[in-house]
């Protein structure tokens, strides 16, 4: 089992956020997730299981990335005092179909109703996070619902996503090797204080990549951009 936790690459071209982020892991918060896996929250999940599926299927530092996002989802889940066991599980089983080739995305995303627009055939990629949801469900058990939205939406989001996914959203895009950029310290900031913003700020953060490097995007992207923003300015509105 690969244990070493060395910083992701700091590239955009083959991550389907587009973006570098990070937090600062600590050895409590570790301690917290073992201790998380042996409860008696959900017998159906087996983290060690997980690990050893993981070891097998994506390389060592998208392994790295994945225990950092586990490890700060539940970081958030706690200081949001959401339940920590389901950040546990989501963070750790996000990326389950991250590395699978477009022809299996594509045939798995159809077999199991998922609709295929012109931007997910373009792009078959960013099919990975919902097709992660269905591997998480067949391979692992997961039939716990929240669970499986924050998997399934942790790349485009979505509007009306429970703060769980927006946990996961988070935190797969501000682990800490995702890099140490003045923007990306001021979205880890925000995202002890609030959400909703977060997840705001984070959506135009990718978008704006994604528009200055010409690169699809997918309108749930720009519906999750619209959507946490509302939510984010309105209790500041006045009558």
């Amino acid at each position: 089992m690969r244990e070493s936790l060395n910083p992701l690459d700091s590239t955009f071209a083959n991550d389907a956020k587009h973006q570098r982020p990070a937090c600062e892991p600590e050895n409590e918060s570790g301690m917290l997730v073992e201790r998380l896996n042996n409860s008696e929250a959900d017998r159906c999940y087996e983290r060690e299981k997980v690990l050893a599926w993981l070891d097998k299927n994506i390389p060592e530092k998208r392994l790295q990335h994945v225990l950092r996002v586990e490890e700060m989802a539940v970081k958030l889940a706690l200081h949001h005092k959401l339940d920590a066991e389901r950040a546990a599980q989501a963070g750790l089983m996000h990326d389950l179909a991250k590395c699978f080739q477009p022809k299996r995305l594509l045939q798995l995303a159809s077999a199991n109703g998922l609709e295929i627009d012109p931007v997910f055939a373009a792009n078959p990629h960013l099919l990975h996070a919902d097709v992660g949801a269905i591997v998480a469900k067949a391979e692992f058990g997961i039939h716990d619902v929240s669970v499986l939205e924050a998997i399934a939406n942790h790349t485009l989001g979505s509007p009306g996503m429970s703060a769980l996914s927006c946990v996961v959203f988070l935190a797969d895009t501000l682990e800490p090797g995702r890099g140490d950029t003045p923007d990306l310290q001021t979205l880890r900031e925000i995202c002890w204080h609030d959400l909703h913003r977060a997840v705001w700020l984070t959506s135009e953060y990718t978008l704006k990549y994604l528009f200055e490097s010409r690169h699809l995007i997918h309108p749930r992207a720009l519906m999750t951009r619209n959507w946490a923003m509302q939510m984010a300015i309105a209790p500041r509105q006045t009558p």
